[in-house]
């Protein structure tokens, strides 16, 4: 396999706030290759969207602080860069489409308008280079009438179109790694499906590396190459795709994989995972799944968990790694 594009080593992000110390990312290793999709997997809270806003340094200090870890991007550790320097890896060389396309587009700006101003502020570009290429990049993420649309705002635009327009926000200026927040949140099934197609089809284009964090397992499943499943701040497995989803090794991702509804098992009740995720202030002991567990002995409440290897490129922090996987 060729050098990582980006390699985030334990990385640690904590919130002070008057509650106390909440730590919201707490040791996560990822790894991200050219044409390569991991998927960034787990429940609302569990440290995905501020993995991503910690790899793109854009999170609001305070009251988030980055109190340790590495994010290598072609070796070159982005944490250690100073503003400026960041400001031109970001959008770039990595680039991010966020979770609410209304709220991350200016409202009283019409979208060729937003568009263009990337190509003028990165680039240099003309007035009328950077229109050209406005209409060119909606072209390219399939929007009907591009020439027209350009001058359009963001209202006028449908939540699927809206994001569309993201999409070509993010890839203007040829990024090697675009970050997916939740791309499809609040759009219907036929759509969220279009919006994966297209990411996927712009991906083979470029060869990019694309990172897509989601708590939908169904959207991952036909687009990933690889998984990486966090809970608390941890990624507590990690695994190529169609191993997560024959054998997951780690309690939580199975919990996560028997609550998803299948028409085989219809007229039963569902599966549920029982409890809420922990308050990242008060964390338990021990491996963090415990409370919630099937599988949870008095180790599990005294002892956190190492990352076993379990196969090449396949880790998983559980202490009955065998009895999840059933050998």
């Amino acid at each position: 396999m060729t050098a990582p594009l980006l390699d985030v080593r334990d990385l640690h992000v904590e919130f002070r706030t008057r509650e106390g110390v909440a730590r919201a990312v707490n040791g996560v290793d990822l790894r991200l290759h050219p044409g390569e999709t991991l998927a960034v997997l787990g429940e609302s809270g569990c440290g995905k969207s501020v993995t991503a806003q910690a790899i793109m340094g854009i999170l609001d200090t305070p009251p988030a602080h980055v109190t340790g870890g590495q994010v290598l991007y072609q070796g070159v550790d982005l944490l250690r860069l100073p503003e400026n320097e960041r400001r031109k890896v970001r959008a770039n060389r990595i680039a991010m489409i966020f979770q609410d396309a209304l709220s991350a587009l200016n409202p009283v700006y019409t979208v060729g308008f937003q568009l263009a101003e990337l190509f003028r502020v990165h680039r240099g570009t003309s007035r009328g280079d950077a229109k050209r290429r406005a209409v060119e990049l909606l072209d390219m993420v399939h929007i009907p009438d591009a020439k027209r649309r350009v001058k359009d705002y963001p209202h006028q635009f449908s939540g699927g179109m809206r994001q569309r327009v993201m999409i070509a926000m993010a890839l203007a200026l040829d990024p090697e790694v675009l970050i997916a927040d939740e791309p499809t949140t609040a759009l219907d099934v036929t759509v969220q499906a279009q919006i994966m197609r297209l990411l996927a089809e712009l991906q083979r284009e470029r060869n990019m590396g694309l990172m897509l964090i989601t708590h939908d397992m169904g959207v991952v499943a036909d687009v990933a190459d690889r998984i990486a499943v966090m809970y608390a701040g941890k990624v507590v497995e990690e695994a190529p795709v169609y191993d997560i989803y024959a054998r997951p090794a780690h309690a939580y991702t199975k919990a996560l994989l028997e609550s998803i509804p299948r028409l085989d098992h219809k007229g039963r009740a569902l599966n549920v995972i029982r409890g809420l995720p922990p308050a990242l202030t008060d964390v338990p002991r021990g491996c963090a799944f415990h409370p919630r567990c099937a599988y949870a002995r008095e180790i599990c409440r005294q002892e956190t968990p190492p990352a076993y290897q379990i196969a090449p490129q396949r880790i998983a922090s559980c202490h009955f790694v065998r009895e999840v996987l059933g050998v």
